[in-house]
């Protein structure tokens, strides 16, 4: 009967301590990029998935060496580990927002899930795998996020809702003119019906679809559908106010 070698499945604490430190270099230096660009996960959140995927891969491996003489003990190194994949959800799915038709944080909750992958690979010594992802992780959030936004930027689209107090016949004619006057292309409209609860009356919203308008027509096709009467309230669903030039509102209802 062959005599199992049970050093496998020991480690030293140098290099124990050696792979917490480069989870924490790792998984920080993917943190600090989101941190840079404002994003719910930031650097710490970055740097506890990776520590934590690391210390369960390390627990995986090591944590029941001493049991690996035993003759009916099969050691799974990858049992623990398998349950970090499926289990980083639940962080990833806590970074996603919804505004509307908008969806935010699709790509912070990715990294999240990619750094717990680091993580397992510095846990289970893979240090090349482990820095050659970290180094396309951050090229891809950080570079080719700047590419993006050129190549595609044109192509996106910007949401914007007018709320009416009356739908005579004719406004949403009115409000398609005006933004067409201000070189605003409409890529598509939805009408929805509703009720407003302050006052108890029946509003109608307009939900435009627009083709990536500047900053400049917005403000001047805001203050022109403001100059139309049933017109109660226009948002711009994740556009920040202070972006926006001086828009003269009515009753202080501009709302972003």
């Amino acid at each position: 009967m062959a005599t199992v070698s049970t050093s496998i499945w020991h480690i030293s604490h140098f290099e124990l301590t050696l792979r917490v430190l480069v989870s924490l270099l790792l998984g920080g230096l993917v943190g600090m990029e989101r941190e840079w660009s404002n994003h719910a996960a930031g650097f710490r959140t970055h740097i506890l998935v990776c520590l934590g995927s690391t210390t369960i891969m390390l627990l995986s491996i090591y944590g029941f060496g001493e049991f690996a003489g035993e003759p009916n003990v099969r050691m799974d190194p990858a049992r623990l580990a398998a349950q970090v994949i499926s289990g980083i959800g639940f962080l990833g799915a806590g970074a996603i927002m919804r505004t509307g038709a908008t969806v935010s944080g699709l790509t912070t909750a990715a990294s999240v899930w990619v750094v717990a992958a680091i993580g397992l690979c510095v846990g289970a010594g893979f240090y090349y795998g482990a820095v050659v992802v970290t180094f396309l992780v951050l090229v891809s959030l950080f570079f080719l996020n700047k590419w993006e936004k050129r190549l595609l930027g044109r192509r996106k689209r910007q949401e914007m809702l007018v709320r009416i107090g009356a739908d005579r016949p004719g406004i949403l004619g009115q409000v398609t003119a005006r933004l067409q006057q201000s070189g605003i292309r409409i890529a598509s409209v939805k009408i929805e019906s509703g009720k407003d609860s302050s006052a108890q009356t029946q509003t109608t919203l307009f939900h435009f679809r627009l083709q990536k308008p500047e900053l400049v027509q917005l403000t001047e096709a805001i203050e022109q559908i403001y100059a139309i009467d049933e017109v109660m309230l226009v948002e711009l669903p994740g556009v920040a106010a202070g972006s926006l030039a001086k828009v003269t509102m009515k009753e202080g209802k501009y709302v972003v």
